[in-house]
C-alpha cells in the first residue's frame, strides 16, 4: 500500500467519522424535535376539543359531527367521533400536507415518539385524539436526505483534494525511491536536485551528503585495497629478495668454508713445512714461512668470523637450538666480560627455514646493537616455543633507546627495519622498547600455521 493511500485513508475515516458524528447530532436534534411538535399539537388539540365539544354535545351529535366536519384534520392528530354504542360517526380526513409521500417505516420508527391517544366523553359518545407524526418524520426524512447527501458530497471533495494535496506533496518521495534503487544498483553519482517542500528538501539534501560521503569511502577502501595489494606484492618481492639474498650468502660462505677455507689452510701447511724445513739452514726463510702461517691461522679465522654473519651454517645443519647457543657461545668469546644468559626452550615447536632464519637474525641484531649501541654488560636471551607460536625475547641493561626518540631512529635502525620487514612477510611482530629501569628490550614474535606444527 502506497504512502498516498494510506493518507487517503486515513483522512477518508476521519471525514467519515467526523460526519457520522454530525449526523447522529444531528438525528438526535430531529427526534426531540418531532417529539416536541406531535407533543404540542397533541396537547392544543386536545384542550381546544376539550373546550368545545361540550358546547357542541349540548346541542346534540349531530351539532358536534358538524363541527368536526368544518374543522378538518388538525395536524399531527387523527380525531375519531364514536357513539354511544362505539360506532365511528367520524375521521379525520388524510393529510394534505406532502400527499401521498411517507417516511420509511424504521425512520419514522427511530424518531418519531411513542403513539398517545387522549379520549373525550360526552352523553351520547366520545372523541378520540391520536398523536401522528408521520407529517413531522417526513419532513426530518427530507432534511436528512440533504444532510446525508451534502455529507456525502463534502466526504467525496475533501478526499479529492486531500489526494491532490497529498499527491503533489509526496511527488518529490518518488524522486528519493528513485535515487536509493540507482544506489542499490551500484550507480554512487546519483544526486538530487533541490526538492519542493521543507521535509523533502532536508531528505534531499541528507541523500546528497549520504552519497558523497558513500563515494569518498568507496574510494578511500578501493585505495587502501589497491595500497595492501601492493604492500602485498612489496612483502612478496622482499621476501623473494631476501631469499635470494641468503642464497647468495649462503653460497659466499660455503666457498669461503669450503674453498678458501681449504686453500688458506694448505698454505698455513706448507708455510709451516718451510719454516720447518728451514730451521737451522735459513733464519730468512724460516721466518718468511712462518709469517706467512701466522697470517694465514689469522685470515683462517676472520674467515671463520665471517661465515656466521653471511649465513649460519649450524643452523642449516643442526636447527635453531643449536645456532641460537652456538652465537651466544661465540658472543661470549669475542666479549669475555659480557654476562650472556641463554635459554631456549622449543619444545616440540617445529619451525620452517624462513623463520629459523627470522629469529637467529633477530637474535643476532638484538645482541649486535646491545653490545655496539647500549655497551650492555648483561643480555639475557630467551627463545620459547609452542606448537602455536615461537617468541625470542631479549633484555640487556644498556643505555636504552634515546628518550622521545621514535623506534626506528635508534642507531642500528636500518637493521631494525630489515627486521620488522621480515617478521611482517611472516605474519609475525617485532616489539623494541625501553625497560622501566635501564636497558631495552627487543621481543619478536612468530605464528606457526597448523601445518607447520
Amino acid at each position: 500500500m502506497t504512502l498516498r493511500l494510506k493518507i487517503n485513508l486515513i483522512v477518508g475515516a476521519v471525514t467519515l467519522l467526523s460526519l457520522l458524528a454530525v449526523l447522529g447530532l444531528q438525528l438526535r436534534s430531529m427526534r426531540d424535535s418531532v417529539r416536541e411538535e406531535v407533543e404540542a399539537a397533541n396537547r392544543v388539540a386536545a384542550q381546544l376539543l376539550n373546550r368545545t365539544v361540550w358546547l357542541y354535545a349540548a346541542q346534540g351529535t349531530p351539532a358536534l359531527l358538524s363541527f368536526l366536519q368544518d374543522t378538518g384534520r388538525i395536524r399531527s392528530n387523527d380525531i375519531t367521533l364514536l357513539d354511544k354504542e362505539g360506532r365511528v360517526l367520524y375521521s379525520s380526513p388524510p393529510p394534505t400536507y406532502k400527499a401521498g409521500r411517507d417516511a420509511p417505516e424504521w425512520f419514522e420508527a427511530l424518531i418519531a415518539p411513542a403513539p398517545t391517544a387522549q379520549s373525550i366523553d360526552f352523553p351520547d359518545g366520545k372523541i378520540e385524539v391520536r398523536a401522528n407524526a408521520s407529517r413531522a418524520a417526513l419532513d426530518a426524512w427530507d432534511y436528512a436526505v440533504v444532510l446525508v447527501g451534502g455529507a456525502l458530497a463534502l466526504l467525496v471533495v475533501v478526499n479529492l483534494l486531500v489526494a491532490w494535496m497529498v499527491g503533489r506533496t509526496v511527488r518529490p518521495f518518488g524522486q528519493i525511491v528513485g535515487a536509493l534503487e540507482q544506489v542499490q544498483r551500484g550507480r554512487f553519482d546519483v544526486a538530487l536536485p533541490p526538492l519542493p517542500g521543507h521535509e523533502a528538501g532536508t531528505i534531499g539534501a541528507a541523500f546528497n551528503r549520504m552519497v558523497g560521503e558513500l563515494s569518498h569511502h568507496i574510494e578511500t577502501e578501493r585505495r587502501a585495497v589497491r595500497a595492501e595489494m601492493q604492500l602485498s606484492d612489496s612483502r612478496d618481492l622482499t621476501r623473494w629478495i631476501d631469499h635470494h639474498i641468503e642464497q647468495e650468502r649462503l653460497t659466499i660462505a660455503r666457498e669461503l668454508h669450503d674453498e678458501l677455507g681449504q686453500s688458506v689452510t694448505a698454505m698455513r701447511s706448507m708455510a709451516t713445512s718451510i719454516a720447518q724445513r728451514s730451521t737451522g739452514k735459513d733464519m730468512q726463510a724460516e721466518q718468511a714461512a712462518r709469517l706467512i702461517a701466522d697470517e694465514c691461522s689469522r685470515l683462517y679465522d676472520a674467515m671463520h668470523g665471517i661465515i656466521p654473519r653471511l649465513t649460519p651454517l649450524v643452523l642449516d645443519n643442526f636447527g635453531l637450538a643449536d645456532a641460537i647457543t652456538d652465537l651466544a657461545e661465540r658472543t661470549r668469546r669475542s666479549h669475555p666480560a659480557l654476562v650472556l644468559e641463554a635459554e631456549v626452550a622449543l619444545g616440540d615447536a617445529r619451525l620452517p627455514a624462513d623463520a629459523a632464519l627470522a629469529l637467529y637474525r633477530a637474535a643476532q641484531e638484538g645482541i649486535t646493537n646491545a653490545l655496539r649501541h647500549g655497551e650492555a654488560a648483561r643480555i639475557t636471551l630467551r627463545l620459547a616455543g609452542t606448537p602455536g607460536a615461537v617468541a625470542l625475547l631479549l633484555r640487556d641493561d644498556g643505555r636504552g633507546l634515546p628518550e622521545g626518540e621514535p623506534q626506528h631512529r635508534h642507531a642500528g635502525h636500518y637493521g631494525l627495519r630489515w627486521l620488522r620487514e621480515r617478521v611482517a612477510a611472516l605474519h609475525g611482530s617485532v616489539t623494541l622498547e625501553n625497560l622501566p629501569t635501564r636497558g631495552a628490550q627487543l621481543a619478536v614474535r612468530l605464528p606457526l600455521e597448523p601445518e607447520d606444527t
